[in-house]
């Protein structure tokens, strides 16, 4: 199970700053901060704060953040439910699985290998909540959790309303979904960050009943566990290994270890096309989608560093890449929001200089632009 962010343990009384939210552990003060553990009370809060037109950020683990150091004047919104209720469970069908969406992700996915439930457990590790999870599509190692997802029901805040949305629905792709874009604009051409126009409230999971895990699809797992791609392994073995693997690189929340002090990979891997991927050095990675348009996907990490960018780059300021994972972007103590810009610019700058790519930020970016 992971560590809890630096903030998990926080209060209404004694959070201040999204700093105090955040796992990059920046951020200004808010002007009111609230928490809720009913989908009556959270959805009170966004009725109201909708209806006063005042700014509103619902809050999971902040694990995905980079707010200003400005204050946020609106609301602040953290959903405290956990658990799970299974629906149904048999070996025909599995486990027909609905989340709230503030449970933790990652006690989910341990609470899946204890279960017997296989096709998250690649999934370990990742900090944040579940109702962030198909917002992004989030993914590691091979799984994305649009392998699993059968539903995700939402309020509707445009049309002031429940809305369920079936996985086909959701206009799945790499790192992004039919919630993730309508922060910059719905169907209707409005943009709703920093909270998008779809408020998750429960996600619903289709997990297959196993003790072995789903077919191994990404070659470093399979190289650390000593399997074959395809081969499919204990899932218990697998989420020990995804665990060790993410703590080699920073990306285990320890509040002891500033290599973890990040919003985790805050690039995504460029998709290109197959004349921009033809444009890249021999060597660079290309990964293709198998999409109708020949769309290549790339390594952003492979770009950072062959741009010039190392590990531990920025040291020893107050930000810097982690000295585990070009990746990462992480907060050395006392950086502002403004050092980590600062930084995010410089790296997406030299990498479209070296290899005219620009790279797109992962975090939600609240109160501030690259």
């Amino acid at each position: 199970m992971t560590e809890s962010a630096p903030s998990a343990t926080a209060t209404a009384a004694t959070v201040t700053a999204l700093a105090d939210l955040t796992t990059l552990r920046v951020g200004g003060p808010v002007r009111s901060y609230r928490e809720t553990s009913s989908e009556a009370e959270l959805l009170d809060v966004v009725r109201e704060a909708d209806a006063a037109g005042t700014p509103l950020l619902v809050l999971g683990g902040g694990s995905n953040v980079l707010a200003s150091d400005e204050p946020f004047d609106g609301v602040v919104v953290r959903d405290l439910r956990r658990g799970l209720e299974t629906r149904e469970s048999s070996a025909c069908s599995g486990a027909d699985v609905v989340v709230p969406a503030g449970e933790v992700w990652d006690d989910l996915v341990a609470r899946a290998v204890d279960e017997g439930w296989s096709g998250i457990e690649a999934l370990s590790g990742i900090p944040g909540s579940v109702g962030a999870t198909p917002v992004q599509n989030v993914g590691a190692y091979g799984q994305e959790v649009g392998d699993v997802l059968a539903f995700v029901r939402t309020w509707d805040r445009a049309r002031g309303r429940i809305k369920t949305f079936a996985r086909s629905e959701l206009g799945l792709g790499y790192r992004t979904s039919l919630l993730k874009r309508s922060f910059t604009g719905d169907a209707d051409g409005v943009a709703w960050g920093p909270t998008p126009r779809y408020v998750v409230l429960e996600v619903g999971l289709q997990i297959p009943h196993a003790t072995l895990s789903a077919p191994i699809r990404y070659a470093e797992l399979a190289r650390a566990l000593g399997a074959e791609v395809g081969e499919r392994v204990p899932a218990v073995r697998v989420r020990e290994t995804v665990l060790e693997l993410r703590r080699g690189k920073g990306m285990v929340l320890d509040a002891a270890d500033p290599d973890t002090w990040s919003a985790g990979s805050f690039f995504t891997n460029p998709l290109l096309s197959a004349e921009a991927a033809g444009a890249l050095p021999e060597d660079a990675p290309r990964f293709p989608i198998g999409d109708a348009a020949g769309t290549v996907k790339s390594s952003a990490a492979w770009l950072i560093s062959h741009a010039g960018f190392e590990r531990g780059h920025g040291l020893p300021g107050p930000a810097s890449l982690s000295t585990k994972h070009s990746l990462a972007l992480t907060n050395r103590g006392g950086a502002s929001a403004e050092d980590v810009v600062t930084l995010a610019r410089e790296v997406r700058d030299g990498v479209a200089a070296s290899f005219g790519v620009v790279l797109e930020a992962e975090p939600v970016l609240v109160g501030l632009t690259l």
